[in-house]
């Protein structure tokens, strides 16, 4: 197929995309749903097929400066893992991949977003390949790895193209300027402006979402020119890998270097990231990960736009309820999705400590408490569904955290250790909620990611608000829940969310859930406080991977 014929093919689907992000409805491009209908009879079967065929082999990829080879990934289920990835000298590869900038810059927006839709497909199409990818190496459960590692990671991935195609479109690439000059002749000068890529981009991804974390900086850059390095996380490199190899197959296809898009994978013991990334030919660079890195990034790698997603405190301020069974399932959901290794889980909720309305009745603090602590145990009752909902506990260091916080407060559900019928190797813990005080600032004000969340007694729901405020102010979130009857205190609510820059999700208690976010329509992140410098996705996510060149001469 050639390079035009690509964009032919996916150029109703890139329409629909921007036509999406414009009118923040829903719309999906990928099914979410792994059903034969959808993928395919035998699309389960070939996956796991073609997950399992990569155990204990040298996966390939086509990249200048392969060195030797590099293994190191433990599944959190305890499955031998047991693939090697080709180590790579970086200072060949960016050499190498700088000396196809001009094809890449060259080939323009519409092959570029064709190439990237082709890439985006063939990836879906191996969605149950990359969700037992994503599951064996980020703990999550099948399901959810499916879905968010697949379907929900390809879609934003092509809102990330749906964005650079359309701040890349709205430059023309030529135009004719004419200056009146009275009853002189005019001024007229035609001119040409050119979208210039900055550069050669990484992308350093993170253990707990290897792809839906890592495809909107991947597309963003490789959309708007820029070749691309993958650098994922020494414990989650399998779904980058294939990632990359689909990329470098289309490209080849297309009559493009593969490497345009390369990986540069690492272990523990040995990390590059810091070398990578303050590379002087390294122009761009999207991290996810701890606060520590990403703002040792910000200060150092300054000849790069950096774009990050870091840590935060995630918030829900409880006012008033109008039904608080609802309200407590809804939470109980949000507290045990993938046992809170999300950047989105809740961890600070306040509570007045005089209680709450619900409904006609009037409860007490301890009783809200209770409601949560019942839901989330019953909702965790079947061990089944609570293996499949929890996942596996990604890194030993959460295991330990969770031990470690149990002597912070007043326990109000104590974190068990599930056995998994199918993994009985896996690290399953159900969540530990805690209560704590309003004064206890430091305590609940820092985050302990994984199934950690306080309950946080408040002389006022004002006093919770300002609490929150104060605290997303000052070490970040993601997201921020409200729960109450009284439209003032909903409007309070907005102004405190304008206020800290924290997206905000209203009275959730029934199928949406405040840790999850909807490609298209929901920003992941706004930029707008410390938990994040950049949204996924908006025009600036984009926009700032490029520059307009101009050149004008005289007619």
């Amino acid at each position: 197929m050639s390079q035009e014929q690509f964009f032919q093919r996916h150029q109703e689907t890139l329409e629909h995309a921007v036509s999406a992000i414009k009118s923040r409805d829903y719309w999906a491009a990928y099914p979410e749903n792994p059903s034969p209908r959808a993928y395919g009879e035998t699309a389960a079967a070939d996956g796991e097929a073609a997950f399992n065929a990569h155990l204990g082999k040298a996966f390939q990829l086509e990249m200048p400066g392969t060195t030797g080879e590099i293994a190191g990934e433990v599944s959190p289920y305890g499955i031998e893992m047991g693939v090697s990835y080709p180590k790579v000298d970086f200072d060949q590869l960016i050499p190498a991949m700088k000396q196809e900038v001009k094809a890449w810059r060259d080939a323009g927006p519409d092959v570029r977003a064709g190439i990237c839709l082709e890439i985006l497909e063939r990836l879906n199409k191996r969605s149950f390949e990359i969700g037992h990818a994503v599951m064996h190496t980020s703990g999550q459960g099948f399901m959810m790895a499916f879905q968010a590692g697949g379907p929900h990671a390809q879609d934003r991935g092509l809102e990330a193209v749906a964005y650079g195609y359309r701040a890349m479109k709205e430059v023309p690439a030529e135009a004719t300027w004419t200056k009146p000059q009275g009853k002189h002749d005019p001024l007229v000068m035609n001119k040409k402006f050119h979208i210039v890529p900055r550069g050669v981009a990484v992308v350093v991804g993170c253990s707990t979402f290897p792809t839906w974390n890592t495809y909107p900086g991947m597309f963003a850059s490789l959309v708007t020119g820029n070749p691309v390095i993958v650098k994922p996380h020494p414990a989650s490199i399998l779904p980058a890998a294939i990632s990359v190899k689909v990329a470098q197959e289309v490209l080849k296809e297309a009559g493009f270097a593969p490497h345009i898009v390369s990986m540069v994978a690492d272990t523990l013991d040995a990390p590059v990231t810091k070398e990578l990334a303050t590379h002087k030919d390294v122009k761009v660079i999207d991290f996810t990960g701890s606060s520590f890195f990403g703002n040792w990034l910000e200060q150092n790698a300054t000849q790069a736009q950096v774009f990050t997603e870091k840590a935060g405190v995630n918030t829900v301020i409880i006012d008033s309820v109008a039904d608080i069974k609802a309200v407590a399932r809804n939470l109980a959901f949000t507290l045990s999705l993938y046992s809170g290794q999300m950047c989105t889980t809740t961890q600070a909720i306040y509570i007045p400590r005089d209680g709450i309305k619900a409904g006609d009745s009037q409860m007490s603090f301890d009783e809200v408490a209770q409601a949560l602590s019942v839901a989330t145990s019953k909702f965790l009752g079947d061990n089944d569904r609570a293996c499949m909902v929890l996942g596996a506990i990604q890194a030993p260091a959460t295991v330990a955290r969770i031990k470690e916080c149990e002597s912070l407060g007043e326990v109000v559900l104590a974190s068990e250790k599930r056995e998994h019928a199918q993994f009985p190797n896996a690290e399953v813990h159900t969540p530990l909620i805690l209560k704590v005080d309003a004064s206890d600032i430091e305590t609940y004000s820092e985050e302990r990611f994984g199934p950690v969340s306080f309950l946080i007694a408040t002389d006022s729901t004002a006093h919770s608000m300002a609490l929150a405020n104060q605290v997303i102010s000052e070490k970040g979130a993601i997201t921020l829940g409200v729960y109450s009857t009284d439209e003032d205190v909903l409007d309070q609510a907005e102004e405190l969310a304008m206020d800290a820059k924290v997206a905000l999700s209203v009275n959730l208690d029934g199928g949406v859930f405040v840790n999850q976010s909807a490609a298209y329509s929901d920003f992941h992140a706004t930029g707008g406080n410390p938990a994040a410098n950049a949204s996924l996705t908006d025009t600036a996510f984009v926009a700032r991977r490029f520059v307009v060149v101009q050149s004008r001469r005289h007619v």
